[in-house]
């Protein structure tokens, strides 16, 4: 047991320290995750035979569960509405035209059964969300013509597409379809699937509105058990689970609520955790001594696929909005393969209980679209001239923010504070700073130039946030009977370079201390610490609060 929870950390932090690997010289890092799975495999150093494809089926359709609901929640639908028309063409029309495509040119260069060809082309016929994203975000691709946002809203819904087509086409090699059963089935995927998506996310969004969650942080799990929910509960119906949360998530997503900066934070870790398990997990189940078997295959599926199938699709699909030639290319170009396709794969080796052929060939191309297309696309935005300097590609997700970010703080006025007694108007205030609100006993007051300041006033000011990443270290200094600041002053005491006094806390009050404070004994001292790397060389070496 000890030694699984030590692999597996070990695992973590190998993914971890790689990410940084593939970021400095522009490899997808979905790519490394696959290799790294690979090296610890049966081929690998640490021969880890591994070949259970129910449970892996299983892991990575819960962590894509999470991953599309994430892509629809940083959706930011005010950015891609403009474009909507051209990314569901593209998400439903243009996944079954590859599908189509790809699988008559399989269909007529081996001559096997038309739906095991449908079959290649329906699971590989989807954009991956997670690797999209990786390399607009990673790689700043400000992209004209609104492409960034064409391109995540196609790759964050075009799944339950391909996921559709694959039971389709599974459904007949196992017999079990007519045309009512299709008809049935693809109207109950539909429905179900666009019906409990957007139910679920509008009744939840109306919970986190009108319920306050006494804990910190339920809110997020709320959230996260959602989207598992919708998913649920749409399958069980017989609808498709990935339209579904997919829906939910871009309905919390683009709702005014409170708190969504930390769901940004947890789903980030969590949607990262998530890609690298099932990353990691793939290369594991794939054995590389039977990749070179099924290279020619690969090679021909990944080129057609990439030169012709999806080509042609997008430019018979964006022709009537009349695309430029730029726009077309990239957004052809930019059909990376990822999750979803090797998951379909595994999918289908389960149903028809065959042998493990298909999968390596789907796997070996999603291997050559990360490393190929993945690596190359920043290259291909600049060759077909689509590179925007004007633009943010941040904007497209909504955990971007267009407003300067703002601190708030509060003061307490005290009898003696040089502020009591006179109007907002007369206090000289830096331009940047702003009165937000007053509260004065169990009164609110909307602060105004006329406004006079009263002894115990508590006062709501906003400033502009800290904007250097990293620049400052923060610590503490507990004060005991034998610390050398007991009884002294701020203005007495000197302290190492770089260093601020910003804060004491005495008991349960928080003093901003001046120049005149006295430190006691019990008093917990707030220190800011400037960075070398980012101290003025003029520095000087005594830094004391601004009110010494």
């Amino acid at each position: 047991m000890n030694v699984n929870l030590l692999l597996i950390t070990l695992i973590i932090f190998s993914c971890i320290f790689f990410n940084k690997i593939s970021f400095r010289f522009g490899i997808p890092t979905l790519f490394v995750f696959i290799l790294l799975g690979m090296a610890f495999g049966s081929d690998g150093f640490a021969r880890i035979s591994f070949d259970n494809f129910a449970l892996s089926e299983t892991v990575c359709s819960v962590a894509l569960i999470y991953i599309m609901f994430y892509g629809g929640f940083g959706t930011n639908w005010k950015m891609a509405r403009p474009v909507a028309r051209q990314s569901i063409l593209l998400s439903t029309a243009g996944v079954f035209l590859t599908a189509l495509f790809l699988g008559l040119f399989l269909y007529l260069l081996i001559r096997r059964e038309f739906w095991l060809c449908f079959l290649t082309g329906s699971a590989l016929a989807s954009t991956d969300a997670a690797s999209v994203f990786s390399v607009l975000r990673s790689q700043k691709l400000d992209l004209k013509e609104n492409t960034a946002s064409i391109l995540e809203l196609e790759s964050g819904s075009n799944d339950p597409m391909a996921y559709m087509l694959t039971l389709v086409c599974l459904s007949f090699l196992t017999g079990e379809a007519d045309a009512g059963s299709i008809l049935r089935l693809l109207t109950a995927q539909l429905v179900f699937g666009i019906a409990i998506g957007a139910l679920c996310g509008l009744l939840s969004y109306r919970i986190l509105k009108s319920v306050s969650f006494e804990v910190d942080g339920f809110d997020v799990i709320f959230i996260a058990g959602i989207a598992l929910f919708s998913y649920a509960l749409s399958a069980a119906l017989g609808g498709n689970g990935y339209l579904s949360t997919y829906l939910t998530g871009i309905i919390l997503g683009n709702v005014k609520m409170g708190g969504k900066k930390n769901i940004v934070h947890f789903f980030d870790g969590l949607t990262g955790l998530m890609q690298m398990a099932v990353f990691f997990l793939l290369g594991l189940l794939a054995t590389p001594s039977l990749l070179p078997g099924v290279l020619m295959s690969a090679v021909s599926v990944f080129l057609f696929l990439t030169l012709i199938a999806r080509p042609l699709a997008v430019k018979l699909l964006l022709l009537p909005f009349r695309a430029s030639k730029g726009q077309s290319r990239l957004i052809s170009f930019a059909g990376l393969r990822g999750a979803s396709s090797i998951v379909f794969a595994i999918m289908a080796v389960q149903t028809l209980k065959s042998d493990t052929r298909f999968f390596h060939i789907i796997f070996f191309v999603v291997l050559l679209s990360l490393l190929v297309q993945g690596s190359l696309l920043p290259f291909a935005a600049r060759r077909f001239h689509m590179i925007d300097l004007s633009n943010d590609v941040m904007k497209t997700f909504t955990d971007y923010s267009e407003e300067l970010p703002v601190q708030f703080i509060q003061l307490t006025l005290a009898e003696d504070n040089e502020w009591v007694g006179k109007h907002i108007s007369e206090l000289s205030l830096p331009l940047q700073f702003l009165f937000l609100l007053i509260v004065r006993e169990d009164k609110k007051l909307v602060p105004k130039g006329t406004t006079l300041l009263e002894a115990g006033d508590s006062l709501i000011l906003c400033a502009p946030a800290v904007q250097t990443k990293n620049a400052m270290q923060l610590s503490e200094i507990e004060i005991d009977k034998s610390s050398e600041y007991l009884h002294r002053h701020i203005r007495d005491i000197k302290l190492p370079r770089g260093e601020i006094i910003f804060l004491i806390q005495r008991g349960n009050q928080s003093i901003i201390p001046n120049g005149q404070t006295e430190i006691l004994e019990g008093d917990t001292l707030m220190l800011t610490r400037l960075k070398e790397k980012e101290r003025s060389p003029h520095s000087p070496s005594r830094v004391l609060t601004s009110g010494q």
